[in-house]
């Protein structure tokens, strides 16, 4: 077998795939660009538009942005950004009014050293699980930021990750890419792709650009998959059967003042066949409504959603609505030969808990770590990373049916056929089984790179209502320990909520002075 060097890298397609992958590798091999020992090539559609999806972040993307070596002054303003720090969830559980709970960013103090929930269980205490141990559920029903105008960028007082533009954003990389991160960009059509008598992809035949040949290919061409589904012939697994929403209703309306609130979090309310989001941007709300067209019209989907607008404030009358189709699923394979597949070519699950950009964070990540020096490295890699992914993929089905299935509401068959232990994943149904008894432990979830962890599904479990009968008694001094966090964290809350500015005073204070430099 030929063992060449990886000298080039070929990204197929743009959009905030395509760019950030480009920026995540350009960024770890800098100096291998510089001495001429690698090229990283984006070739993107002049024609096709960026789809947009994913408007909210994880935290995450605050690292993910300073090792690319973006100031986040310069995001902030050029990507009309807010501060995210979680979601929260409405009329999940039984549908009333006053059914909410919060899936916060931040860890809450002693998570690390003793099981809080296990505490909370014990005493009964009316207060939810995330206000007893962390002051960022307050924070946010306040539409506080995360931080003042004195903290350095990408440093918190509280965790958070981003509420942006996606087609500003796409830009926004891009620039930077070719700025900064010498990253060659080529404007073409792909006509046809080539393979090598192995099944590897050879080359790239486009309408202006003639043929770009590369050692590695990374397919960001969207739901299309032109290299790993198309040309490779790797099929999606299908998981329609677990997640039934297929079908998303998308718009933007403007805020009734200049001064109105921005929300802290996503808000996510659940209707009839599935949920609606509410983003908060500084120019604008982002409102969409995901729904399963089987149990619902899109007529009567739409109506749902401009009802929304209307009694959260929102003027219905002028908007514009975006119609998306999905199939919720993953590929069998992410990386084929010389081709890795990040972004929607990747796989797409319904937008609940926003893991669409943090898949994209990570996959770009692993392939800049783990960038095969040749090609006989390549199976050995994409071993790896197809080992990694397909894990990463199932855990976060299992997450996100997690909210469907725990829910009590009985206003629609699409609720209640939710609950079907059949359509649950085996591996959600034994873990469920062992949290009847003892709350998520760190060693539920131990893999090196969880995407979500045992805090994330205690604030789901217990914001849902689920039941734990701890059958043992928690030691006296663990409940010393913990009730003295709860009431550490009561004074905490009420100094954040005297000296946090909101959401807008600080990104207007931002777009006047800027962040302070790290």
């Amino acid at each position: 077998m030929t063992n060449n060097l990886i000298q080039s890298v070929v990204i197929v397609g743009g959009g905030t795939a395509g760019w950030l992958t480009a920026g995540i590798i350009a960024a770890e091999h800098q100096h291998k660009i510089k001495q001429g020992e690698l090229q990283i090539t984006l070739c993107e559609s002049p024609s096709i538009p960026i789809i947009g999806v994913g408007e909210g972040t994880w935290p995450t993307m605050r690292a993910t942005l300073k090792k690319i070596g973006v100031s986040e002054t310069a995001f902030i303003r050029e990507c009309d950004v807010a501060f995210k720090q979680g979601s929260k969830f409405l009329r999940w559980k039984d549908g009333s009014e006053k059914d909410f709970y919060y899936h916060p960013f931040s860890v809450p103090q002693g998570q690390s050293s003793i099981n809080l929930a296990e505490h909370w269980l014990n005493t009964n205490d009316p207060m939810s699980f995330s206000t007893a141990f962390h002051p960022q559920e307050a924070i946010c029903e306040a539409s506080l930021a995360p931080k003042t105008i004195t903290t350095a960028e990408y440093d918190a007082i509280v965790n958070y990750g981003y509420h942006l533009n996606a087609g500003r954003f796409a830009e926004f990389l891009r620039k930077h890419c070719l700025t900064n991160l010498h990253v060659h960009h080529i404007l073409a059509e792909v006509t046809e792709i080539t393979q090598q008598e192995n099944g590897h992809i050879q080359s790239l035949i486009t309408d202006r650009a003639g043929i770009i040949t590369g050692d590695l290919f990374v397919d960001c061409t969207g739901f299309t998959a032109m290299l790993l589904g198309e040309t490779l012939g790797v099929e999606k697994i299908s998981i329609s059967d677990i997640l039934f929403t297929n079908c998303a209703l998308a718009t933007q309306i403007a805020y009734p003042y200049e001064d109105s609130p921005i929300a802290s979090a996503t808000l996510s309310s659940a209707q009839t066949a599935g949920w609606i989001w509410d983003i908060g941007l500084p120019t604008r709300r982002g409102v969409g409504h995901v729904f399963a067209k089987e149990y619902q019209s899109i007529d009567h989907a739409t109506q749902q959603l401009i009802n929304y607008i209307d009694e959260t404030g929102g003027d219905s009358s002028h908007i514009s609505i975006r119609e998306i189709h999905f199939n919720s699923g993953y590929r069998k394979e992410f990386w084929k030969h010389n081709c890795v597949a990040v972004g929607l070519s990747a796989g797409f699950l319904e937008p609940l808990e926003a893991s669409a950009l943090v898949m994209v964070e990570l996959s770009a990540l692993m392939i800049a770590e783990q960038l095969p020096r040749t090609t006989s490295a390549i199976p050995i890699i994409a071993k790896r990373f197809n080992e990694r992914f397909s894990y990463r993929w199932e855990r976060a089905v299992d997450f996100l049916k997690l909210h469907y299935l725990l829910n009590q509401r009985n206003d629609s068959p699409f609720w209640q056929d939710n609950r079907q232990p059949s359509t649950t994943p085996l591996d959600l149904s034994e873990r469920l089984l062992l949290w009847q008894n003892t709350s998520p432990q760190h060693y539920d979830f131990d893999r090196t790179g969880e995407i979500f962890h045992a805090l994330s599904y205690q604030y789901v479990l217990y914001g849902m209502g689920f039941k734990t009968n701890l059958v043992f008694s928690t030691p006296a001094e663990i409940q010393k320990m913990a009730a003295e966090l709860v009431m550490k964290n009561k004074m905490i809350t009420r100094q954040l909520l005297d000296i946090l500015p909101t959401q807008r005073k600080l990104l207007q204070k931002i777009n006047l002075y800027g962040l302070s430099s790290i």
